[in-house]
Formats: C-alpha cells, sequence, structure tokens
C-alpha cells in the first residue's frame, strides 16, 4: 500500500526512539499498532460489504432477466389462448353449419329410401 520497507521501518524506529526516548516508544508503538489493527479491521469489514452487495446486485440482474422473460411468456400465452378462443369461435359458428348439412343429408337419404319403396 505504502511500500515501505524494512530500511524505512528502521529508520522510523531509530527517529521514534531518539524523540521519545527508550521509556516511552514501547507505548506509543503499542497506541500506533492499536490504530493500524482498527483501520484495517474497518477497511475489510468495508471491503466485506462492498464485495457482498456487488454480489446482490450480480444475482438481481439474471432474476430480473427471467422475470422479463417469464412475463413475454406469459404475454405470448395470453395471445395464444386469445387465439384459441377466436378458433373457438369459429368452431361454434361451423357446428350449427355441420348441424344443417348432417339433417340436409338425413332427409336426403330419407328421400332415397322413400323413393327406393315406392319403386
Amino acid at each position: 500500500m505504502f511500500d515501505v520497507g524494512f530500511a524505512e521501518l528502521f529508520l522510523l524506529a531509530l527517529i521514534g526512539l531518539l524523540v521519545l526516548g527508550p521509556e516511552r516508544l514501547p507505548g506509543v508503538a503499542r497506541t500506533v499498532g492499536g490504530f493500524v489493527r482498527k483501520a484495517r479491521a474497518s477497511w475489510n469489514s468495508l471491503r466485506h460489504t462492498i464485495e457482498s452487495e456487488m454480489a446482490d446486485a450480480d444475482l438481481s440482474a439474471p432474476i430480473k432477466q427471467a422475470q422479463k422473460e417469464f412475463t413475454q411468456i406469459g404475454k405470448d400465452l395470453s395471445d395464444i389462448s386469445g387465439l384459441n378462443s377466436d378458433q373457438s369461435e369459429l368452431k361454434t359458428q361451423e357446428q350449427p353449419l355441420k348441424e344443417t348439412e348432417g339433417l340436409e343429408k338425413a332427409a336426403d337419404q330419407d328421400a332415397d329410401s322413400g323413393q327406393e319403396k315406392d319403386g
């Protein structure tokens, strides 16, 4: 992150020893270490939260896509059922025609059988 190597850490420790003295340096180092630990924990928590939100966003996109597809399928099915209802209306209109044709055939057959009996 900061690219601090061993030489830089040694130089900081030497300056700290000269400025603070050997009695106060361990307490200050402990306090700074605690702050660094808390900062890392906060950063890791924030990173974990962001990653989980991104994962949730990645999961919600396919769900939204599937929802759109299901909606389209529902519309297609309603269109098809609308066509089926139109076809059923045509069939109900054809049924009286078939019934009249059937009656005409029966009448023709009765007429033919009557003529055969007379003849």
